[in-house]
C-alpha cells in the first residue's frame, strides 16, 4: 500500500508541470453503449484496488468519431505482475512491450503499464535507431507523450465520463487531423512501421495528415527494409482489411512504401491489364469489408501476385497442355514469395487457387465434378470472375461455372454428358493375360 502511495505522489508531481485537459461526458458525448462491458470491468477492478487505469489509444478515437470500436485497450499504473494477480483469465506476452492479455468470455483486451519515452529510460536501440525493446514504465504524462498520434493520445475514464488530454488531440479529431506526437523523423526512426499506420488510420478514417508528419515519408522509406517481415505482414494484412485498400496502397506507391513491400504493387496506379486487375481486387476488398463480410488473407495475395504467375506462364487460350506451364510458373513465384514477408502457411492455399485457374479450362468428362468438389473452389471461382471482369479471358468460361456449381447432381450429370458430346459407345473389353508362370510341383 505505502508503494502505491508514493507512486501516486510521484505522479501527481510529474503531472503538474502538463498541460492536462479534461473533457467532461456532458461535452463529448461518447455513447457509453459502444464501450465494451469487459473493458469497463477491467477498469473498475483496477481503480478499486488502488490503480488508475482508463481506456485508451484508437478505441476513444473512434468513439469519438461515432464509429464503433473492433477493440479496447485498457492502460493503468500497475505492473504487468500486478495486473495479472487480478484477473485470473490473464497472461503476461511481448518481449520489446509487456502487456497483460486479459479474456473475458471470447473477448480479449489488452492491458499494458504506463511507459516513459525511451530518451528518459533504458530503451534498446539498433543502429537505425529503431526502438528493439522499450520496457521503461513511467506516469500517465509520459505514456500519452510516447504515443504515435495526437488522436491515439486519449483517455477515457469510463467510471467517471471524463476524457483526459495531453496533446490536443481532442482538437484534431474534431478537425479530422492525424498528426505525430513529437519530432516525426525521430519517431519514424524508433519505429518504421508508424509510416505505414499513417497512411492506414488516414485513408481508413478519412484524416488529413499534417504536413510535418507528412513530409519525411519519401526520405525515409527505406527504413522500412530493416522492419521484420512478421510486422510488416501484419501492418500489410490490416490495410487490405482496412475498407480502404485501393486508397491506401494508391497512397504506399505515392510515397515509395511499396518498394520494401511489394515492388510491382506499382501496377496499381498504372493503366495497363495488371493495374486494372488490382484495382478490381482491392475495390472488391473493400466492398467486402464495409459490407461486414470476411476476406481470405490467401486470396488477396494470390492476387498481388498473379500478375507474376500470369506473365510466367504465358497463357493462351488457344494452348492444348496448359497445366504444365501453369505448375513451373506457380513454383517460380512461390518460391520468390516464400522470401517476402506471406506467411509460408498461406502458400499452399495460394497455390491451390491459382492451379485451379488452370484447371477450370476442363469442361468435359468428370474434370468439372473434381474441381467442383475442391475445397478451395469458392475462392478459386472468385478469382476466375474478377479474371473475366479485366477481360484476362472469355467471360463465357465464368458463365459456364456460374451455371453449372447452381445444378443438382443429377443435372450436373446431364451436363457434363452433353458437354462431352455424349455417350461414347461401348466399352472395349480389357485384354487378359495368362500368368505364365510355373504351376507348383
Amino acid at each position: 500500500m505505502i508503494k502505491k502511495l508514493i507512486r501516486k505522489l510521484i505522479g501527481d508531481k510529474n503531472n503538474s508541470a502538463v498541460n492536462r485537459r479534461r473533457i467532461a461526458r456532458a461535452e463529448h458525448g461518447v455513447k457509453e453503449e459502444l464501450i465494451s462491458p469487459c473493458a469497463i470491468r477491467i477498469v473498475k477492478t483496477l481503480q478499486r484496488s488502488g490503480f488508475e487505469a482508463y481506456i485508451v489509444g484508437g478505441a476513444v478515437r473512434d468513439l469519438l468519431l461515432g464509429r464503433e470500436p473492433k477493440d479496447f485497450d485498457v492502460v493503468t499504473d500497475a505492473t504487468p505482475e500486478e495486473v495479472r494477480a487480478l484477473f485470473r483469465q490473464s497472461r503476461i506476452i511481448g518481449r520489446r512491450f509487456r502487456l497483460v492479455h486479459v479474456r473475458c468470455g471470447r473477448e480479449l483486451v489488452e492491458v499494458s503499464t504506463y511507459r516513459a519515452p525511451h530518451q528518459n529510460g533504458e530503451g534498446t536501440q539498433d543502429r537505425k535507431g529503431r526502438l528493439v525493446r522499450d520496457n521503461t514504465f513511467g506516469t500517465i504524462d509520459d505514456d500519452a507523450i510516447r504515443r504515435d498520434f495526437t488522436v491515439n493520445a486519449l483517455f477515457y475514464d469510463p467510471i467517471s465520463g471524463d476524457i483526459l488530454d495531453f496533446c490536443e488531440g481532442y482538437e484534431d479529431v474534431h478537425q479530422r487531423t492525424l498528426r505525430m506526437i513529437g519530432s516525426p523523423t525521430q519517431r519514424y526512426r524508433e519505429d518504421p512501421v508508424r509510416m505505414l499506420r499513417a497512411i492506414r488510420l488516414s485513408e481508413k478514417l478519412e484524416l488529413t495528415i499534417d504536413s510535418k508528419t507528412r513530409v519525411p515519408f519519401k526520405r525515409l522509406a527505406n527504413l522500412l527494409d530493416d522492419v521484420p517481415t512478421a510486422r510488416l505482414y501484419d501492418e500489410f494484412l490490416k490495410i487490405l482489411k482496412s475498407g480502404a485498400s485501393l486508397r491506401s496502397v494508391e497512397q504506399l506507391v505515392r510515397f515509395g512504401f511499396h518498394q520494401s513491400i511489394f515492388p510491382k504493387m506499382s501496377a496499381v496506379v498504372d493503366k495497363g491489364a495488371d493495374g486494372e486487375f488490382l484495382r478490381l481486387v482491392f475495390r472488391r476488398t473493400d466492398e467486402r469489408i464495409n459490407g461486414g463480410k470476411t476476406v481470405s488473407p490467401a486470396f488477396l495475395f494470390a492476387a498481388v501476385f498473379w500478375p507474376d504467375v500470369r506473365e510466367a506462364w504465358g497463357f493462351s487460350e488457344d494452348e492444348k497442355k496448359p497445366m504444365g506451364k501453369l505448375a513451373r510458373a506457380v513454383n517460380v513465384v512461390t518460391d520468390h514469395m516464400a522470401k517476402t514477408f506471406v506467411p509460408k502457411r498461406l502458400i499452399g492455399d495460394i497455390r491451390e487457387i491459382w492451379m485451379l485457374q488452370g484447371r477450370m479450362l476442363f469442361r468435359r468428362g468428370k474434370r468439372p465434378l473434381g474441381v467442383l468438389g475442391h475445397p478451395r473452389f469458392r475462392a478459386g471461382y472468385d478469382f476466375l470472375e474478377l479474371r473475366g471482369i479485366v477481360g484476362e479471358i472469355d467471360p463465357q468460361l465464368v458463365e459456364w461455372w456460374e451455371q453449372f456449381q447452381t445444378l443438382n447432381p443429377i443435372e450436373r450429370d446431364d451436363w457434363v454428358l452433353k458437354e462431352s458430346g455424349g455417350p461414347s459407345g461401348p466399352r472395349k473389353k480389357r485384354k487378359r493375360y495368362r500368368s505364365r508362370r510355373r504351376p507348383d510341383a
